[in-house]
């Protein structure tokens, strides 16, 4: 089962972040084999880290729970806030597959939250300029919820309209980079 988790920072936490990141690292690098896409959220000139982005395939969703609230930043109170919702990775690849590489052009991640009837489930004709997209789903799967997008784009008014927008209640942009420890 493949979910998406969202941690957003809590205002004023940065300095405990830095302090965490070798705890982080080494909590992400047990979910090595697992990880579908990773990386940070950041801030409109793209100098700090806003949240953290983990897509994941795990046995089940008490499973995706440990990994969302044991993670140290999380235990430490970096973040404010975790979305955490059962995904489907509709491209049925991981990030590292994604022909742009990690840092050609800028990156986005695209949240779109909903109700009612499902919207999105098919890929946007653009596929090539996605390097992770799926429907949010309710823990047994049966409820779509939203979308989620990792995308490439020149601005976030083309990486929103990935996703159709009367179809959601809100559709969030946020800049977004490839994750993981440095080379």
């Amino acid at each position: 089962m493949e979910f998406f988790c969202y941690h957003r920072d809590r205002p004023g936490s940065m300095a405990l972040r830095d302090k965490l990141l070798e705890e982080h690292w080494s909590y992400m690098d047990r979910y090595a084999t697992e990880m579908i896409a990773r990386g940070p959220t950041l801030t409109g000139d793209r100098d700090l880290p806003t949240g953290s982005v983990h897509i994941v395939d795990l046995p089940d969703p008490a499973a995706a729970r440990a990994f969302a609230f044991d993670e140290p930043n999380y235990q430490a109170g970096v973040y404010r806030d975790v979305l955490l919702r059962r995904w489907r990775n509709t491209l049925g690849r991981t990030m590292w597959d994604f022909s742009g590489g990690p840092t050609e052009g800028d990156r986005y991640l695209v949240l779109g939250l909903g109700s009612g009837q499902a919207a999105d489930l098919t890929l946007p004709a653009d596929r090539d300029e996605l390097i992770a997209y799926g429907p949010l789903l309710s823990d047994n799967g049966a409820t779509w919820l939203g979308t989620a997008a990792l995308v490439r784009a020149p601005d976030t008014d083309t990486a929103r309209a990935i996703l159709t927008p009367d179809r959601y209640a809100d559709i969030e942009v946020h800049n977004w980079q490839f994750g993981g420890r440095p080379s």
